[in-house]
């Protein structure tokens, strides 16, 4: 596939896909004729892993030591599984903090609609006599 059609894709831009490679994100991608990129479902396979990671907020530096002991093979197989555990405790701390936001809005919500709402009914109302008396 080319850099474009990995593009479409993938929803990232050629300079971001440039950048994973240059800074070890993605492996080295393979050239054809004319060094032109050509990448493989192996390499699209990395970008979508990367994207997710990326989405999730792990950090580039975790994604980049984790592709390197990849790179390293099998032995590092513990290295990586211990990378990926800190990386999902991270997340789900962040998605407690989230849900605890999402409770909180709820709340505020309901507060609006039971408290607010029937306050500036009554507003109107109290109002609309005034101002047809």
């Amino acid at each position: 596939m080319t850099i474009s059609e990995v593009c479409e894709k993938s929803g990232l831009t050629a300079d971001t896909l440039r950048y994973y490679e240059r800074i070890g994100l993605i492996p080295a991608i393979g050239r054809g004729a004319g060094g032109i990129r050509n990448y493989t479902e192996f390499d699209c396979g990395w970008i979508d892993f990367v994207k997710c990671m990326r989405n999730a907020g792990v950090q580039v530096e975790a994604l980049m030591e984790y592709i390197a002991l990849f790179q390293k093979g099998e032995a590092t197989a513990g290295a990586r599984k211990r990378i990926l555990i800190e990386q999902r405790a991270q997340i789900a701390a962040r998605v407690d903090g989230m849900q605890k936001m999402l409770d909180r809005l709820d709340q505020k919500i309901a507060q609006y609609e039971n408290h607010v709402m029937p306050a500036e009914r009554k507003l109107r109302r109290e109002s609309q006599i005034v101002l047809a008396g």
